[in-house]
């Protein structure tokens, strides 16, 4: 499911949030599984609550480990600097992702809808990693970290998960929502990473938000595959 947008207010973009969706481009969707090379997997919405977060001794030294290099949050431009590092990443990933941060970001589209931000680290002059992320009015939405692979060892991708939260919590945001994780899956579950304690899960049948328990994840994964299952053979029925 997809909405189409002309213009989006901060508020619509955190009631969409709130009920599960996220960017596509210059849409909104939702969805409730993903097919991969291990067959249909269950997604499960992620946010984090900010006035919960409380850092461990993982997220410390991961600030530790990377505070000799440099910080801006700046409006979203697409540049070659940008773009180059994107190619660049894009080239040492092992997963299904777009080819190009314009296909990833507008999708073809003319112009971007959304509020868009980039936060850059800097290695002194050479840009090593970015994450682009949208602006509601009381949540922030993390779209894509991407990085220099020469400097893997500084967990860069993580890294940015931290400081777009702190961003957020600074402005004084209620939530940081990064994506979703996937059941069976745990190329996704280091979006778990800032604050299992903070995060909170969407289950789309009450449209309500829990906070986050494996057994929780579990148990909604094998309702919504019981669900598809009885679809299916009620189709087949017809």
């Amino acid at each position: 499911m997809s909405v189409a947008l002309s213009r989006l207010p901060g508020d619509f973009l955190d009631y969409y949030l709130g009920q599960g969706y996220y960017r596509m481009g210059q849409n909104l969707f939702t969805c409730e599984f993903l097919p991969l090379e291990t067959g249909l997997c269950t997604t499960h919405w992620l946010r984090l609550a900010l006035a919960d977060v409380a850092y461990g001794p993982k997220q410390r030294r991961l600030f530790r480990l990377n505070e000799q290099f440099a910080i801006t949050t700046r409006p979203f431009r697409f540049s070659p600097e940008l773009m180059d590092l994107y190619n660049l990443y894009y080239q040492s990933i092992d997963f299904d992702g777009n080819p190009s941060l314009a296909d990833l970001l507008l999708d073809g589209a003319a112009h971007n809808v959304f509020d868009t931000h980039v936060i850059e680290v800097r290695d002194g002059p050479r840009l090593i990693a970015a994450g682009v992320f949208d602006n509601g009015t009381d949540s922030i939405a993390g779209i894509v970290n991407f990085y220099d692979p020469s400097y893997h060892k500084h967990s860069l991708g993580k890294y940015l998960m931290l400081l777009k939260l702190e961003h957020a919590r600074r402005h004084g945001l209620a939530y940081y929502y990064p994506g979703y994780l996937v059941h069976g899956y745990p190329k996704f579950d280091y979006k778990l990473f800032a604050c299992p304690a903070a995060t909170e899960v969407f289950n789309s049948r009450t449209h309500h938000w829990r906070t986050f328990r494996w057994e929780d994840v579990n148990r909604q994964a094998a309702f919504l595959h019981g669900e598809r299952q009885a679809q299916d053979l009620a189709d087949e029925a017809q």
